[in-house]
């Protein structure tokens, strides 16, 4: 368990950081972007949260306590991925030597966007992030995740990343995407993109 006596230890102020273990990086390493735009994802998710207790989604998505239980169980997700990207990845470390992202975590993802999926109408252009504003926080959420997905592959240049988080992260934004279409009346309510709609405006 993680006991947190003193928010503040000094100990960043020179610009630096530590890993897991001890290793300094600077705060601009690209896996410390990583890791921190990891964090701003979780940031929005517990904000699209809150808009769905207090707000949007009480009478368009009965399933509203389900929903806010599998972004719940996303957010603790997001930390363990935290974690895993803070603590170097050797490719040959024993199976729990540290605290990882599992294909069995992807897996389940990738179960629950087929289970969404199957209420949704299809999809007859590009969506517009918008409708609800439960969905349009999952929109962002969903940007952030990609934006996390970038800066850890960029990270994958000078540091070993554990393929399963990167399978999380691609799998995550997809999750989200579907999740924020099953907000807005099942697709029903989805802003479509119309190509082109405006040159001659």
């Amino acid at each position: 368990m993680v006991k947190l006596d003193r928010i503040y230890t000094r100990g960043g102020d020179s610009g630096e950081t530590s890993l897991v273990g001890g290793r300094r990086l600077p705060k601009h390493d690209p896996l410390i972007e990583a890791y921190g735009t990891v964090d701003e994802a979780n940031a929005v998710i517990g904000l699209a949260r809150a808009l769905l207790a207090h707000d949007d989604g009480k009478e368009a998505l009965p399933e509203r306590h389900e929903i806010d239980q599998m972004l719940e169980r996303i957010q603790h997700e997001l930390f363990d991925l935290g974690a895993d990207l803070a603590t170097p990845f050797d490719p040959d470390e024993k199976e729990g030597a540290a605290l990882r992202i599992l294909d069995t975590q992807v897996e389940r993802l990738e179960r629950e966007i087929d289970r969404m999926g199957e209420r949704l109408s299809p999809l007859t252009s590009f969506v517009l992030p918008g409708g609800t504003r439960f969905s349009a926080h999952l929109h962002l959420a969903r940007t952030v995740v990609r934006r996390a997905e970038r800066r850890m592959m960029a990270a994958t240049d000078t540091h070993p990343v554990n393929p399963a988080a990167m399978r999380y992260v691609n799998r995550l934004s997809d999750h989200l995407f579907v999740l924020a279409r099953l907000a807005n009346d099942e697709g029903r309510g989805d802003i479509l993109w119309k190509a082109g709609a405006t040159r001659g405006a």
